[in-house]
């Protein structure tokens, strides 16, 4: 085969040509890959699901209820058994100290707390990332059995019940500002008015930057994290 001379338009075709080729290979791998992602993001989802609410019969997953506060979009995955309501799994996410967390948070159909799940955060290993287990049943700072509407969740320093996570205030106020706010969207959505849950927490409230000792909340809607991230000395 004759040699293609070193020019300007040959190196163009050359280029060219490659481009082609590695364009088609990422389509391909991107075609074949789709589903199996996809897959297997839908059961990540569904066993988080099954986590926090266990014991229901349909598939929360398949249609979950879109509720819109201030500007944010929550999701509520809600559960049946036999077609009653038995309660359902909110999405919902707050700014940390080193960014943005997320938790699905079960609810049974009063409103307690059954369980969570720690989706993504971008804390410090081995302190703020404690969240995932922290507040889970046997814990430390344990939440279960909680109801954020008859006293929303607040760590001890800001006059609450739960014990933060050792040297990451920070990162479990912004946790139980997520919790809180999933309660509160759970509410809103609610239309079993005789279900005895209390309605203290009817949306997300808006953070002050004040000391704990004040009157003001400390509960912020997650697209209010100045004062969470300017807290003095620190994720302490």
């Amino acid at each position: 085969m004759k040699k293609l001379d070193s020019s300007l338009k040959n190196m163009l075709l050359s280029l060219t040509g490659f481009s082609v080729v590695a364009g088609a290979l990422l389509g391909w791998v991107n075609d074949v890959t789709a589903d199996p992602i996809a897959e297997a993001s839908a059961k990540t989802l569904s066993d988080a699901i099954a986590l926090v609410v266990p014991g229901f019969d349909n598939n929360p997953a398949e249609s979950p209820e879109e509720v819109e506060a201030d500007g944010v979009t929550y999701k509520v995955y809600r559960a049946t058994k036999g077609g009653e309501f038995i309660g359902a799994a909110v999405e919902s996410s707050a700014n940390g100290f080193g960014g943005a967390l997320s938790v699905l948070v079960g609810f049974d159909a009063e409103g307690n707390i059954i369980d969570y799940s720690l989706l993504s955060h971008a804390e410090t290993p081995g302190l703020g990332s404690k969240a995932a287990d922290w507040f889970k049943k046997g814990g430390k700072g344990d939440i279960t059995g909680k109801n954020p509407g008859q006293s929303l969740l607040k760590v001890t320093k800001d006059g609450g019940e739960i014990d933060a996570i050792t040297a990451s205030t920070i990162t479990s106020r912004a946790f139980l500002q997520a919790v809180n706010n999933a309660y509160a969207v759970y509410m809103e959505g609610e239309t079993d008015a005789s279900s005895g849950a209390s309605r203290q927490a009817e949306a997300p409230a808006e953070v002050s930057d004040t000391d704990a000792s004040s009157s003001a909340t400390l509960y912020a809607h997650p697209s209010d994290t100045a004062s969470l991230n300017n807290q003095k000395g620190g994720d302490l």
